[in-house]
């Protein structure tokens, strides 16, 4: 999921993407840390890779 292409603020996007799929790879502009905690609740883990200042890669799979 590309949250850069979201009008607005994309949390609720991301975290609605999250029902019902096994993973996710997130693209933002910013590091989306309050996004960490919300996945760990619903059993997922997280990686990330920062290799732009503006462009933030976050692998979201099952615990």
């Amino acid at each position: 999921m590309d949250a850069r292409e979201t009008d607005g603020e994309p949390f609720g996007d991301i975290v609605a993407a999250l029902d019902g799929e096994e993973s996710l790879c997130l693209v933002n502009r910013f590091e989306p840390e309050p996004l960490y905690d919300v996945s760990e609740t619903r059993g997922f883990a997280y990686g990330t890779a920062n290799p732009a200042d503006d462009e933030w890669y976050v692998e979201i799979t099952p615990a």
